[in-house]
């Protein structure tokens, strides 16, 4: 699966993505790294069928009226330890990769996952 980690999510997100035999950048890879605008990271995630996982509610305006990005992975842990978010995404990653398959967009939480659509 591919992905593209947004600014308000820690780089070693993206590394952690990867080892895990996932195809993931960061914001800060791109040229404009975290300036890049919202428009541009949707198109990016469009061409390139990436999904996107950030904290940024805008994006899931953008989703639900344009259908853009691609996919979503919206964070909804609040304020959370880079030590805990990564724990979360180790004990769900795998099941988000698979549940990507028929969904585009999830929602992750502290204790739970939400399947949209």
């Amino acid at each position: 699966m591919k992905f593209l980690v947004d600014a308000h999510l820690p780089k070693r997100l993206a590394r952690f993505l990867n080892d895990e035999g996932h195809d993931a950048l960061h914001t800060l890879d791109l040229p404009l790294k975290n300036r890049t605008p919202d428009e541009e990271i949707n198109e990016i995630t469009v061409q390139e069928e990436r999904v996107l996982v950030t904290k940024d509610g805008d994006f899931v305006d953008s989703f639900m009226v344009k259908h853009r990005p691609y996919k979503l992975l919206l964070v909804t842990t609040g304020n959370i330890y880079n030590r805990e978010l990564m724990q979360l995404f180790g004990q769900n990653i795998e099941r988000i990769a698979e549940e990507f398959r028929s969904h585009d967009f999830i929602e992750l939480g502290r204790h739970h996952v939400i399947y949209h659509m």
